[in-house]
């Protein structure tokens, strides 16, 4: 349970954070926006971090550094909402978001990258993917 409300939460911010994107970016710019959301998202972390009781900066040397540009990507990732979010709404932005996570999670889970265990991918798995997909077709309409 405590899974779900974590994704529902994280779902929930991550269109929160598209919408508000978007609107500082019309004032600064988007890179400048994805910067300044980098950097406030960086500020709050270490807040959370430096408050948590277990904050042992040892483990830090643990990461792997194929792994460290995951926050580079989140760059790529502010800058792609906010101007999908101009162009095409927060509706059909979130959608596609969506499609775009599960195809690439399929791939993901197919050929094991990052170190996760291979899985098959059935039939209801694609079924499920093509049904998003026409969704977002009668979205689009």
């Amino acid at each position: 349970m405590r899974g779900i409300i974590f994704a529902l939460l994280g779902g929930a911010f991550i269109t929160l954070q598209s919408v508000a994107n978007a609107r500082i970016s019309q004032g600064i710019g988007t890179w400048q926006a994805a910067a300044l959301t980098q950097f406030t998202g960086f500020v709050a972390a270490l807040i959370i971090l430096l408050l948590s009781r277990n904050a042992d900066w040892k483990d830090f040397r643990k990461a792997n550094p194929l792994y460290l540009s995951g926050g580079a990507y989140a760059a790529v990732i502010i800058f792609s909402n906010v101007t999908a979010v101009r162009h095409i709404g927060v509706t059909l932005t979130v959608a596609l978001v969506l499609i775009a996570q599960l195809a690439l999670t399929f791939l993901m889970d197919r050929f094991g990258w990052f170190g996760l265990k291979k899985q098959r991918m059935k039939l209801p798995q694609f079924i499920g993917l093509g049904m998003m997909v026409a969704g977002v077709v009668i979205l689009k309409f």
